[in-house]
């Protein structure tokens, strides 16, 4: 079955940076259209970066520019590259997957459990 699981998070500085790894089971990265998303204190989820399967990359206006998105095929594995982190971006990180193309919308069939990032 698909499974996605986040690590990386943790407390950093201000202007620090975090690498966010997301390994994924039960399917190929390189097929799937694969997306980070976030949900700060009191907001709701949202889509921060996705990577189509052809590398293609979308990022959020908060976000880019400081963050890289990018795939590891032979490992399974979905990055998170956050350079400049503002205490802004404190909150949950979710990997997440679908077999069709929904960019940052919230709708993806196949969600990690989340990883922390605090900024402080």
């Amino acid at each position: 079955h698909v499974q996605l699981v986040e690590s990386g998070g943790g407390l950093v500085q201000p202007g620090g940076s975090l690498r966010l790894s997301c390994a994924a089971s039960g399917f190929t990265v390189s097929r799937y259209y694969m997306a980070w998303f976030r949900q700060r204190p009191g907001q709701e989820r949202e889509g921060i970066a996705a990577i189509d399967s052809g590398g293609m990359t979308t990022y959020a206006y908060s976000v880019s520019g400081r963050f890289v998105v990018s795939k590891d095929n032979d490992n399974n594995t979905l990055y998170l590259q956050m350079n400049s982190l503002k205490p802004d971006d404190t909150g949950m990180y979710f990997c997440a997957a679908d077999f069709v193309n929904k960019q940052l919308a919230r709708y993806y069939d196949y969600w990690g459990q989340g990883t922390q990032v605090t900024v402080s």
